[in-house]
């Protein structure tokens, strides 16, 4: 198991797009969410170097020993509050969770979305991905009853929100 300190968190590059897409669906699958209505099905887990382009956005790419091991990024998704972000595709290899990447990552999103103007993170998810939960929860997302803005995932059935 690698340590913390093994791995590298950079911004997402072009040559990354398929490695972080199989990294998305296979956990999806592992965990029995490869559902329609998530990013499963999403073209843009084909093409996220592209989609994190627009304004505002950004994603991390976790990396040691030039193997992807999962990343996480900000996006202002479509029909949110101008003062919200959202966190997504936040996704890790099952050999670089508990030992803090998630953490880390999700902090990092947390600390550039501050920077760059937003005062809330939302953020959807399914209850398969309980190991997630946990950590959304002990960062302060609290459970919304419904659904904010307009991902396009109806798959997804739980939703959090954090203030900044």
């Amino acid at each position: 198991m690698k340590s913390l300190s093994e791995i590298t968190i950079r911004p997402i590059l072009p040559k990354d797009n398929t490695d972080l897409a199989l990294v998305v669906r296979n956990t999806l699958a592992e965990f029995g969410a490869a559902n329609p209505g998530t990013v499963y099905f999403d073209p843009t887990t084909d093409a996220l170097f592209e989609l994190f382009q627009a304004p505002k956005s950004a994603y991390f790419v976790a990396e040691a020993d030039g193997k992807i091991w999962g990343g996480g990024g900000i996006y202002p998704t479509e029909g949110l509050p101008s003062n919200t972000c959202e966190l997504v595709k936040m996704y890790l290899l099952p050999e670089a969770r508990g030992i803090g990447l998630g953490r880390t990552l999700i902090e990092k999103c947390l600390e550039l979305a501050k920077a760059e103007g937003f005062e809330q993170v939302y953020l959807e998810t399914l209850p398969e991905l309980n190991l997630a939960l946990k950590a959304y929860e002990k960062l302060g997302f609290e459970y919304l009853s419904a659904p904010m803005g307009d991902s396009k995932h109806f798959g997804c059935g739980l939703w959090m929100l954090k203030k900044l």
